[in-house]
């Protein structure tokens, strides 16, 4: 019976660990933000991300629906991403990039939209940095964020 809670607390341990070096490895800014192309970055193979760029909409699990853009849209976004508890890190009218936290780990997701106005959209993905399932945090957020 000694043996089975050394065990059972060694496990327990070592998935604290690795919770915290990825929440640690979260903080670090991806190099694959930003437009590629001119579009958004495509989801990677992971269900922790969400996009509205016309490449991701034949795949259920990362389509989302783009914004109409009106012309007080983009501002509207913005207040709305920061009533959320996002953080705007860059913002050039065409472009922006904003990081959600999480408030157990401190897991860092990234919301970036994207001004297309040929369309009279406003493309947006969220995506997780780390990990693989975000048990549909992105998708909420960005319902929550275009309500």
């Amino acid at each position: 019976m000694k043996w089975v809670l050394i065990i059972v607390a060694l496990l327990i341990g070592v998935g604290f660990i690795a919770y915290i070096w990825m929440a640690i490895q979260s903080q670090k800014e991806p190099d694959t933000l930003g437009l590629q192309q001119g579009l958004l970055r495509p989801c990677p193979d992971s269900p922790n991300c969400v996009c509205s760029e016309a490449f991701s909409q034949a795949d259920k699990e990362h389509a989302i629906e783009p914004v109409q853009a009106g012309e007080t849209t983009w501002e509207r976004l913005k207040s709305r991403i920061i009533e959320l508890g996002g953080v705007i890190k860059q913002d050039d009218g065409h472009y922006l990039h904003a990081t959600f936290t999480s408030s157990l780990f401190h897991f860092v997701d990234d919301v970036e939209l994207r001004l297309d106005s040929e369309q009279g959209l406003i493309q947006i993905r969220s995506a997780s940095r780390v990990g693989r399932s975000d048990l549909g945090v992105n998708r909420k957020r960005v319902e929550q964020i275009v309500q």
